[in-house]
């Protein structure tokens, strides 16, 4: 089967095509690999399979935690960082995932992991290393409360990542996703449970535009 890969989609939306590894074969995402490596293009992948983490080792940097494997990445760009929050140790992958693809397009971020509500003490200790980035993720399962406290404190525009960790009532990240959707802290956006791709381009697409539209 005919694998057609959009090569301009960077161009047009400043994200390039990105491999999502869930259902596919593989043979085709080595294959997608083996033809960025020939012609020295870069290469993302995200939520592999540990057999297709396997089969790329000698093609790509693979990353086991965040489940994503990337070849030719672009150079380091001279920006403050991203920020990347997370309410517990269980919703590190998730932002993990979300820095693989921020390192593979160059950006720059910054990690404050374990700083969720329940030791408010946490965050406040970070509070003034998060508020000089000028995009923040924030990724919380259990009740989701993180990012609504973060942008009650924060100017900066908050991109919310439910996860699916937490137990029962938690019905697997959805408690999550909707008490970030009813947030009544204003600044806040919010992706699909456990999306740290999309998060991450969300992040690079504010980014970019500070860039090309900067203030009068």
């Amino acid at each position: 089967m005919d694998i057609r890969w959009d090569h301009e989609r960077e161009e047009r939306t400043g994200i390039p095509e990105v491999i999502f590894g869930r259902g596919k074969t593989v043979e085709q995402v080595v294959r997608l690999f083996q033809e960025a490596r020939e012609g020295g293009h870069l290469r993302i992948a995200t939520q592999l399979n540990e057999a297709q983490m396997d089969a790329l080792e000698h093609l790509a940097t693979v990353d086991p935690e965040s489940r994503t494997a990337t070849l030719h990445p672009r150079k380091r760009k001279a920006l403050a960082p991203i920020g990347l929050l997370t309410g517990g140790t269980g919703d590190i992958p998730v932002l993990m995932e979300a820095k693989a693809v921020l390192d593979a397009l160059g950006y720059p971020s910054r990690s404050f992991f374990d700083v969720g509500v329940a030791g408010l003490h946490r965050l406040q200790g970070v509070l003034d290393d998060i508020r000089a980035c000028p995009v923040l993720l924030v990724a919380a399962g259990m009740e989701g409360a993180l990012p609504s406290v973060v942008a009650g404190l924060v100017d900066a525009p908050v991109i919310a990542v439910p996860t699916s960790i937490g137990a029962g009532v938690s019905i697997g990240g959805s408690v999550a996703l909707h008490a970030m959707l009813a947030s009544c802290s204003p600044g806040i956006a919010v992706v699909n449970i456990d999306n740290g791709f999309g998060a991450a381009c969300v992040a690079i697409k504010m980014m970019n535009r500070m860039a090309t539209h900067p203030k009068a």
